[in-house]
């Protein structure tokens, strides 16, 4: 029966190894506690990487702390994937992997009206070659040189900048005048139950047009003139209880009418 030995590190494998020691220390490692030290000193060797990036993209709105973390998510992903056998040094590898964890959490958590994933990544760009320009020009770029330092349409530039205006809300608390009594959602209209009458107003013309002459006045007189019945058969000449009976036959047709129109 073979029996297996332990694993230990490498003899040259010293506290202080270097970050791509530990990776390189991993890799070969079976699985278990060892590979699982061997794990955590890696991420730990390499959060600097991880915090560098994620101060890139401070002051976009988010803190600091949840950009350190989320990169620092990527970073274990990065560690966990890596293959040194592919003959990819492990920084080129990892940097993708924790920008695009980034720019997933700027994607997914941060805007406040849901957009296409095209235009969030489109803004992020731009934001990006802002930042770029500004810095190589000595001034604010236009949306000319974005395109140009994007590759794209300008039609494309001002989509993304439009897009934009959906990453943060405004408050409805915000003040809009300028003694600031007035804020922005005094502006905001109240429903309006008038609207859910529309469809029946359009099809109630048609309906009453297929009633008598009678029936139209008596429904006139009762709805539109807010008479009673009893000043109804004063007027028209009948009895209180005929013009009840002609409501309530001229009410039904409506109703069956209505019915077959809505």
């Amino acid at each position: 029966m073979t029996v297996t030995e332990p694993y230990t590190p490498p003899a040259h494998l010293s506290p202080e190894a270097t970050a791509t020691e530990l990776l390189a220390a991993m890799a070969v490692a079976p699985a278990g506690r060892a590979r699982a030290r061997l794990r955590d000193r890696a991420i730990e060797a390499w959060l600097p990487l991880a915090r560098h990036l994620a101060n890139r993209y401070s002051g976009r709105g988010e803190p600091t702390d949840d950009l350190v973390q989320t990169a620092t998510v990527g970073l274990i992903k990065a560690v966990d994937k890596f293959d040194p056998e592919r003959g990819v040094d492990f920084a080129g590898y990892a940097i993708p992997t924790i920008i695009g964890e980034i720019k997933r959490h700027f994607r997914d958590r941060t805007w406040s009206v849901r957009v296409p994933r095209r235009l969030q990544e489109l803004r992020l760009a731009i934001t990006e070659a802002n930042a770029t320009l500004t810095h190589k020009l000595g001034r604010s770029p236009l949306v000319p040189d974005i395109a140009r330092h994007l590759g794209i349409s300008e039609d494309d530039v001002l989509e993304g900048l439009e897009g934009a205006r959906a990453y943060n809300a405004t408050s409805l608390s915000t003040p809009i005048s300028a003694d600031g009594s007035t804020e922005l959602g005094d502006t905001l209209g109240g429903e309006d139950h008038e609207y859910e009458l529309a469809e029946t107003r359009v099809a109630l013309g048609p309906a009453l047009a297929s009633l008598d002459e009678r029936e139209q006045k008596i429904l006139t007189l009762r709805f539109y003139g807010n008479l009673t019945q009893s000043q109804i058969a004063d007027q028209i000449g009948i009895s209180q209880m005929h013009v009840s009976r002609l409501l309530t036959k001229a009410l039904g047709k409506l109703r069956s009418q209505l019915a077959n129109e809505l």
